[in-house]
């Protein structure tokens, strides 16, 4: 039989304003994911890195959706670990679109450090970062 705190599960990140959170989540992993389709289905020969930072980026934001929204330690690191190389790829994607464009002659969720979004997904991946260290077992 299990102690008792270990029956006990570490409450979700989708509690009270975290709610808000995962729901800009998925909407930013439906937005990204239609966008890497449309854009590889469509045009995929004129920037496939661009496309395909495109569709990385769907997939991270689907991962940290569905790990913000669950129970559990394993969905609480899963959720740090999408949301950390969110963040490193806002930061990665951004400087390189703003320094050598001739590498994205289109856009992606990420370049310019999101403009094309109003700078959310610069943004977002720090809100989600401070609300999981705020909602984790202490």
């Amino acid at each position: 039989m299990a102690e008792p705190s270990e029956q006990r599960t570490r409450r979700t990140a989708a509690t009270g304003p975290g709610r808000i959170l995962v729901a800009v989540y998925g909407i930013f992993a439906l937005a990204a994911t239609s966008r890497a389709a449309v854009q590889i289905s469509t045009k995929w020969h004129e920037a496939p890195l661009a496309y395909t930072l495109s569709a990385v980026a769907a997939v991270i934001y689907i991962v940290a959706t569905v790990a913000l929204a669950r129970r559990g330690e394993v969905s609480f690191r899963l959720a740090v670990a999408a949301i950390g190389i969110e963040l490193l790829g806002v930061l990665v994607v951004g400087t390189l679109s703003v320094f050598d464009q001739e590498a994205f002659p289109d856009a992606t969720v990420w370049s310019g450090y999101g403009e094309g979004y109003l700078f959310i997904p610069l943004v977002l991946p720090v809100i989600g970062l401070l609300w999981l260290r705020r909602t984790a077992r202490r």
